[in-house]
């Protein structure tokens, strides 16, 4: 059995200091094997360009809000999933990253950027891969990532038990889907979102809330409110993520007739 949850909260846009002492106190004596924080939780959203958001990305191996991550996973004995804005050479990233009680795991870059995040980021060049930490194997997805099927197919494929999922969702429409993907998948999720409202260009943007950890069978175990912090841990058992029978006749990966999928392309 493995303890996972999220953090919800509402990031200070353009306060990485802010940012990382409520996340630091909030989770503070926090007893879980994963927790998942929401997308760019260090920096917000809604930045104006890319000047703005190089001026607040990090990179990974200098890092004050990974070193903060690191503290809090080798004080607790957990790991971490975050938004986290990167910056690698002339590149910046939507990303998310992995930390232990020893540091950093792994990192993802977002590969399907929304909206005007396509004007300020790169997309990720690499598909997701999967982290088995302590016997809990985990990958990751960015927020719309969740809208095309094929991220999360990537991950069962990989032998995901977890999809850690950092969001910052203005729509109402993924906590939904995120129950057809844990179906169609037979895994678990976590949806980290943030609440409330950041406004660019003079138009306000509001974010849904509603954090929510997924199990196969699209069972919702935890659904966070719409408007406020809330930090939420389940204890599930990783094995019925890897049991992929639908019936004692059909295999939910075997039964794939992948000769046929060429039009997908």
């Amino acid at each position: 059995m493995k303890r996972i949850g999220y953090f919800q909260f509402k990031p200070i846009l353009g306060d990485p200091g802010a940012n990382r002492k409520v996340i630091a106190e909030s989770l503070k004596g926090i007893d879980a094997d994963l927790i998942v924080l929401p997308e760019l939780a260090f920096t917000g959203y809604s930045m104006r360009d890319r000047a703005a958001v190089s001026e607040l990305t990090e990179t990974p191996a200098e890092s004050q809000s990974i070193d903060m991550l690191t503290e809090l996973c080798s004080a607790g004995n957990c790991h971490i999933v975050a938004g986290f804005a990167e910056k690698d050479e002339k590149k910046l990233y939507n990303s998310a990253v992995l930390v232990g009680p020893d540091g950093l795991i792994g990192v993802y870059r977002k590969i399907h950027l929304f909206g005007f995040e396509k004007e300020l980021f790169d997309p990720g060049p690499d598909a997701p891969v999967v982290y088995d930490i302590g016997g809990l194997k985990v990958g990751m997805m960015v927020c719309f990532d969740w809208f095309f099927p094929e991220t999360a197919r990537l991950l069962a494929l990989a032998g995901a038990d977890v999809i850690a999922h950092p969001s910052n969702l203005v729509l109402d429409w993924c906590q939904k889907s995120m129950i057809t993907r844990c179906l169609e998948n037979n895994l678990f999720a976590v949806t980290a979102n943030r609440f409330g409202s950041e406004t660019r260009e003079g138009k306000e943007l509001t974010f849904t809330g509603g954090s929510q950890i997924t199990a196969p069978r699209g069972v919702i175990l935890s659904s966070a409110s719409t408007d406020s912090d809330n930090v939420s841990i389940i204890e599930i058992d990783e094995q019925q993520a890897r049991d992929k029978n639908v019936t004692p006749a059909n295999h939910l990966l075997n039964d794939r007739r992948v000769e046929l999928y060429g039009g997908l392309m």
